[in-house]
């Protein structure tokens, strides 16, 4: 999508949100950075929208008082090296990321300038943060939880098929909060005697992503959960999912509304809103490694009765009565 035109997509229903009582100061244009994995689709550009729509609240509009400066990987990792140097080159004055494998490189690469991470999964684990309450470095903001919450999945799973045995899980090796994930998950799995059958495959290739779907029809499971690190391929592994009768399961309500099966995730509107608060408190002046980072204390639970009639499966009473959405 061309820039222009996604940033319009964006921000153009927030031009009539009122100005935040707070007086920026006089002729001041802010600049930041926003480094992300793949540019939103239409399913997902609703993050943007909240996160901008936040920063409006603290008095930055864009085109008046505020540059973002995009940049996405494009399913690439080893890109987010040079696309953090290209952040540095446009003298930002801080960097929103909403990938762990960018919030990395950007801890490696731009020692000194503040990250605002919004949605990431075990900023701890993944080495971002030396602890929740106290960050410690150049790094805070909104966690996920992603990561934390494989003991959910397992009982969804149970719930969805009784008999549960095998569990595929969809993977990005090169992420490490879909490596930490998979690792919690293996570990919640073998406390039930369920055996967890792990595949990955590349993001720009989408007869490999095929192969490797394939591949796991072929392994007789149970269930699929997919990581999100596929959110822009959600809708062709639905697909594959109702061709071979699986149920899926995601962390991410998007994947749901593209034809996943559940999900179980955070409300990632508030969190994007939430993210512009880190970034106001620091271009104000706070540095990150006094700002706790959060962790989300909304979440929404979505079935696709759609998704769930085409595979040929019963939804139980006990989640649909518990379920916040319900796509029919």
């Amino acid at each position: 999508m061309e820039r222009r035109a996604f940033l319009s997509a964006v921000t153009g229903s927030l031009l009539a949100a009122p100005l935040a009582a707070e007086a920026q100061q006089a002729g001041k244009v802010w600049r930041i950075g926003y480094l992300g994995n793949v540019p939103p689709t239409p399913r997902t550009a609703f993050t943007v929208a909240a996160f901008t729509e936040g920063l409006r609240q603290y008095g930055y509009v864009e085109g008046r008082n505020l540059v973002i400066e995009f940049r996405f990987a494009q399913g690439h990792d080893e890109k987010y090296p040079q696309l953090v140097r290209e952040l540095l080159q446009a003298n930002v004055e801080l960097v929103v990321t909403t990938q762990t494998p960018a919030a990395i490189a950007l801890k490696e690469g731009a020692k000194t300038l503040p990250v605002v991470m919004i949605g990431t999964g075990q900023p701890v684990e993944a080495g971002l943060v030396q602890s929740l309450a106290r960050p410690g470095g150049t790094i805070t903001g909104v966690s996920s939880q992603v990561g934390d919450l494989e003991g959910e999945v397992v009982q969804l799973a149970r719930e969805l098929v009784p008999m549960l045995s095998r569990l595929g899980v969809l993977w990005f090796p090169s992420n490490q909060a879909s490596a930490l994930a998979l690792k919690n998950m293996q570990a919640q799995a073998a406390k039930g005697g369920i055996l967890v059958v792990p595949a990955s495959a590349p993001l720009d290739d989408p007869s490999e992503l095929e192969r490797t779907l394939s591949a796991l029809a072929r392994e007789r499971l149970d269930v699929l959960e997919v990581h999100g690190t596929y959110l822009s391929q959600a809708a062709a592994i639905g697909q594959f999912a109702v061709l071979h009768r699986l149920p899926t399961i995601s962390l991410f309500t998007s994947m749901t509304r593209d034809g996943l099966l559940i999900s179980y995730a955070p409300d990632l509107t508030s969190l994007f809103r939430r993210g512009a608060y880190y970034v106001d408190r620091i271009l104000k002046g706070a540095k990150p490694a006094d700002l706790p980072v959060e962790q989300p204390t909304k979440f929404e639970f979505v079935i696709n009765l759609k998704t769930a009639k085409a595979l040929g499966l019963t939804i139980p009473p006990s989640l649909l009565v518990r379920a916040d959405e319900v796509i029919e």
